[in-house]
């Protein structure tokens, strides 16, 4: 039995030490070498004397994320990787959630770093490398650490304005990764190119099938997925053999017609977790790739990577929907109607699930975890948690599930979980913006901003964002109106709002 995350690498080193483990645009890292700069990191974490306490990564997104990775989860603590072009408000408010015992960043980084600092220890990657290895120290924190132990935070969007700190154990990542292995048939002779953030969750499912079973990782440069070509010749040139991406870089590539140029020639299972894959696209790919395996991944960022899977295995037309179909191993789903009961038939119903795939919760945030991962409302006799998603979803006639939407404004866009509330809160300091709200159109895959009161400058509105908001949260549309429609209970009616956008 796998008891930490730490075992999978050094099962690997000991078949594969030699082995391509990691491969970005300036440097490749074998095994063996991550797991002894990784152990270097570990020795030189451990002399703070602290176990399972968080220590921040401010770096750009490389193979030595992952060396720091493996580093902290030696010393016994647990990670948290952050965007580095992220607002510093917004960086300020993770580090004040979090309050890291160390942060390790780098030369170009160090001035970040510094800006966050409050009573956390930086280190410097480079200043780690020459750190003595105490095995001594690392065998006694290893043999202390369990499998309901943290691993990662990481962040997600919040209603109030300020981000969650979504928090994951051992048990959790070993628990998807060996199904995701069994169920996808993944092998050391396996290739996966990495499109995914470091600090977004989709990153895990190949981050740690690499670690289990010797694959060679490649990391996507970022600008690749602007050159669709360039992007399939990558993948052609580094015979990867597997991808798990978010729908939207599977579409940027079907919608350019890059395969009336190029084929990927190596793929044999595409994956995509993250958002609605929409069939027009999916089925320009698998005419592409007929022979390789396409498989549907559903999961909040509250569980780990996904909790329910479909192989599609028959053809849809382009306008129809593509279900989301099966709980994945080990892991329960309930569909609820409003009363709290299992619902009937086709009746739409909110997700929820349970298992040990489920988050240990918000992290430092006690009421919000409460509010998401409550006790099953099916069973009062012990304590059985599960997480209440907010996404609505059905059965449909062949059993599987089916997404139909979300339950209030939180969204999915390129790929992240959005609270919609967050981006409202971030307009509250521009003068002359007396109420505002923000939906999202569905159909042209965009945030729409409807504001009242006097007419602001859009590059103000713009720039007040940008400084508070990564790009993927910006909005596609700002609308001026005269006044808000609200609904019965006095709440902002965002149906009609929805409406209005037929005029745009």
């Amino acid at each position: 039995m796998t008891r930490n995350v730490l075992e999978y690498l050094q099962r690997t080193v000991r078949e594969y030490p030699d082995k391509e483990a990691y491969v970005d645009s300036n440097e490749t890292i074998s095994f063996s070498e991550l797991d002894l700069t990784a152990r270097r990191i570990g020795t030189a974490l451990s002399r703070l004397n602290v176990m399972r306490s968080p220590v921040m990564i401010i770096m750009d997104k490389s193979v030595r994320n992952i060396v720091c990775f493996m580093g902290v989860v030696y010393s016994g603590n647990f990670y948290t990787p952050v965007d580095t072009a992220m607002p510093f408000d917004r960086l300020n408010s993770i580090a004040k959630t979090l309050n890291p015992v160390a942060i390790i960043t780098d030369s170009e980084h160090r001035d970040i770093a510094e800006s966050v600092k409050g009573n956390s220890v930086i280190f410097q990657y480079d200043g780690l490398l020459t750190e003595d290895i105490d095995n001594s120290i690392l065998n006694t924190i290893q043999s202390q650490i369990l499998d309901i132990d943290p691993v990662y935070v990481l962040f997600t969007s919040g209603s109030t304005g300020i981000p969650k700190g979504v928090t994951v154990n051992h048990r959790g990542i070993i628990d998807f990764t060996d199904w995701m292995t069994e169920k996808f048939n993944i092998t050391a002779e396996d290739r996966f190119a990495n499109q995914s953030p470091f600090y977004f969750d989709l990153s895990i499912g190949d981050l740690f099938c690499t670690l289990k079973n010797g694959c060679t990782n490649y990391i996507v440069p970022h600008s690749l997925f602007m050159f669709p070509v360039k992007l399939v010749e990558y993948l052609n040139d580094n015979r990867i053999s597997i991808i798990f991406w978010v729908p939207s870089a599977l579409c940027i590539i079907a919608n350019l017609r890059t395969f009336e140029r190029i084929k990927p020639l190596y793929l044999t299972r595409i994956l995509f977790c993250g958002e609605v894959m929409p069939n027009k696209q999916l089925n320009i790919w698998r005419r592409a790739v007929p022979n390789a395996m396409f498989a549907n991944l559903y999961g909040p960022c509250e569980t780990v990577d996904a909790s329910t899977y479909y192989i599609v295995d028959r053809d849809f037309s382009d306008d129809e929907a593509l279900p989301i179909g099966y709980p994945c191993e080990n892991t329960g789903i309930l569909v609820l109607n409003e009363d709290n009961k299992p619902v009937q038939g086709d009746e739409t119903g909110e997700l929820c699930i349970r298992g040990c795939s489920v988050t240990m919760g918000y992290y430092n945030d006690r009421d919000k975890t409460k509010a998401s991962i409550v006790q099953n409302p099916l069973n009062d006799r012990y304590n059985d948690p599960v997480y209440r998603t907010g996404d609505l979803v059905r059965y449909n006639s062949r059993g599987e599930l089916m997404y139909v939407g979300r339950k209030d404004f939180q969204i999915k866009h390129m790929g992240h979980r959005i609270e919609l509330g967050e981006i409202e809160t971030a307009l509250d300091s521009i003068d002359g913006i007396d109420t505002r709200a923000c939906i999202y159109d569905e159909d042209k895959k965009r945030i729409v901003l409807f504001y009242k009161g006097k007419e602001t400058d859009l590059k103000v509105i713009n720039s007040t964002l940008a400084g508070k908001l990564p790009d993927y949260m910006m909005p596609g549309l700002v609308v001026r109106i005269a006044a808000f429609p609200y609904n019965k209970n006095g709440k902002i009616d965002r149906l009609q709002l929805k409406d209005l956008l037929k005029e745009h």
